[in-house]
């Protein structure tokens, strides 16, 4: 029932800040609320509607990346709702991630009382604005009671606007129950109908300098980048590719895969660094990025940026991630957009794209007695897995074991965050399960990783989630062991990790858990997930190599 229903019906005389708010939410498609309740948020919560789903995180990182992953995979804004300066502070890591993946997230905390703010009460939050400040687009808190829902309507729009991201809003905890009347109650009203649209398609002139570029070149290739899967344009970067008779690399780091794995014009992710992705790029004239940044790199390997003879085009929805990119003329404008515009204005070709297809060695078997390799755990799912089955990764050291043995070829199939921190993989896979049921998501998550968000599982099992949580564990940080000897920095502490029970873990927090140490249990106990209907825990233990 709107609020104008409820008028017209004569069912409720008065129209609440919470009254509107929850018709602002509803208008937007934000009915699933991923929260960690405190005093302050009582009041928004009370007589919670039939219509909306609260899910529980037990910590407020873990709620946030939760959201993360469910707002990735439905495509819509997303609604987290913190407690008040504890809550928010817990969130901010998480935030950080949001922030990197350009995930549209409306996150609200309550706020002490407005009589008792000026006295910073118990549970004020004196700097509220300040606090995520640098992780979210928008921080504000209202000046009003009556202007918490104009306040929330413009962080909705702020937050799914190009380019996209978190946002916040702050709101004292007695402004809930204040009646709107008049012009106040007009402006609500019109909160909940307006829409913002800011599709930036691109320019005439622009396209034109591409379309030449691309004609013109003797070896293209493109960069596509998880804007382009996010944008839904995932099919037609494959038909440009194929058009140009181009090569295509995935970006060094990125949280979604824009072009498929598997397709024979695919040479894989570029290298990290500055001096090796010029080298990557030297056999091309023309290259032309979408829908990502240029570049992230690290570690610092110094060189060129570009080498002698080619040209860098760069399409992002950010003008602030066109202005820092070291090289390339760039055209701000939807990644999407501009490559269904460039289908229909490029020359066909039949030329041979440069380069071949990345190819996995064989597995080789782990020098630890007992353990797997990542790539013999990696070939296995690579069998079991369905390709239009999800998965969400966070095994910084394995990360190019799983993509070379389980290639991505469907949309919106993996999950990844591009802020270089951990604690995203393992509550994302949740929120990706419950925006999804249909898709069974696999979080492929070191034991490191586990414990960032761990609680997560607790929502997993209250949910029915459908996810498979396969924990690699080396008992160390090996991804910072790897930098320790690249960087010459040894004796470095706390590289190495204590044992943990992750199977008792699971049991604890009521999800069905088993450990694993040959290729054909993994293999079981994927299956037994993959046509599961709830969450379930599989422990691998993982060594190097031999040799």
């Amino acid at each position: 029932m709107t609020i104008d229903d409820a008028k017209r019906s004569g069912a409720g005389a008065a129209t609440t800040v919470r009254d509107a708010a929850l018709e602002l939410f509803r208008a937007h498609g934000m009915t699933t609320v991923f929260g960690n309740p405190g005093s302050t948020e009582l009041p928004m919560l009370q007589e919670f509607p039939d219509d909306f789903t609260y899910v529980l995180g037990l910590q407020e990182a873990v709620v946030v990346g939760m959201a993360d992953g469910f707002a990735q995979a439905t495509g819509r804004p997303t609604l987290v709702n913190l407690h008040t300066a504890p809550g928010v502070g817990n969130a901010v890591g998480a935030l950080v991630n949001a922030a990197a993946n350009r995930t549209p997230l409306v996150v609200t905390a309550g706020q002490q009382v407005r009589p008792m703010m000026t006295l910073e009460a118990m549970l004020t939050n004196p700097r509220a604005t300040e606090l995520p400040r640098p992780t979210v687009k928008y921080s504000a808190e209202p000046p009003r009671a009556q202007d918490v829902v104009a306040t929330l309507a413009r962080a909705i729009h702020l937050a799914t606007t190009p380019p996209t991201g978190p946002v916040f809003v702050s709101i004292p905890m007695d402004d809930w129950d204040v009646e709107l009347t008049g012009d106040d109650l007009e402006v609500a009203r019109r909160a909940a109908r307006r829409r913002v649209a800011m599709p930036i398609e691109p320019s005439s002139s622009g396209l034109d300098t591409l379309v030449a570029a691309l004609d013109g070149a003797t070896s293209p290739a493109l960069v596509v980048g998880g804007e382009v899967d996010s944008g839904g344009g995932f099919d037609d970067a494959v038909a440009l590719a194929e058009r140009l008779g181009c090569a295509v690399y995935g970006p060094p780091a990125d949280g979604r895969v824009g072009f498929p794995e598997t397709h024979p014009q695919f040479r894989g992710a570029l290298p990290m660094a500055i001096a090796p992705v010029s080298r990557t790029l030297a056999a091309h004239d023309v290259v032309l990025v979408l829908g990502t940044a240029v570049f992230r790199y690290y570690p610092y390997v110094p060189g060129g940026f570009l080498a002698d003879g080619t040209t860098l085009l760069h399409v992002t929805s950010d003008p602030d991630e066109a202005a820092r990119a070291p090289m390339g003329d760039a055209l701000v404008a939807d990644p999407t957009s501009v490559v269904r515009a460039l289908l229909s204005r490029v020359a066909p070709s039949d030329r041979a794209p440069a380069g071949s297809p990345p190819s996995a060695a064989a597995a080789q078997a782990s020098s630890v007695p007992g353990t797997l390799s990542a790539e013999e755990v990696f070939d296995a799912v690579g069998q079991m897995w369905p390709e239009d089955g999800v998965v969400v990764d966070e095994s910084p050291s394995n990360r190019g074991a799983l993509h070379a043995r389980r290639r991505v070829s469907r949309p919106a199939s993996s999950f990844f965050t591009t802020s270089g921190g951990l604690g995203f993989g393992l509550p994302a896979s949740v929120g990706v399960a419950l925006a999804d049921r249909s898709r069974p998501v696999l979080a492929a998550i070191g034991d490191g990783s586990m414990q960032y968000g761990i609680q997560a599982l607790a929502t997993a099992a209250a949910t029915g989630a459908p996810v498979t949580v396969l924990v690699l564990e080396n008992r160390e940080y090996a991804i910072l062991k790897w930098f320790a000897a690249r960087e010459d920095t040894p004796k470095a502490p706390g590289l190495d990790l204590p044992p943990v029970d992750f199977t008792a873990l699971a049991a604890g927090y009521g999800v069905p858990a088993e450990s694993v140490s040959t290729a054909d249990e993994l293999r079981d106990a994927l299956e037994r997930g993959r046509d599961g209907e709830g969450p379930r825990l599989i422990s691998v233990p993982v060594g190097r190599p031999a040799g």
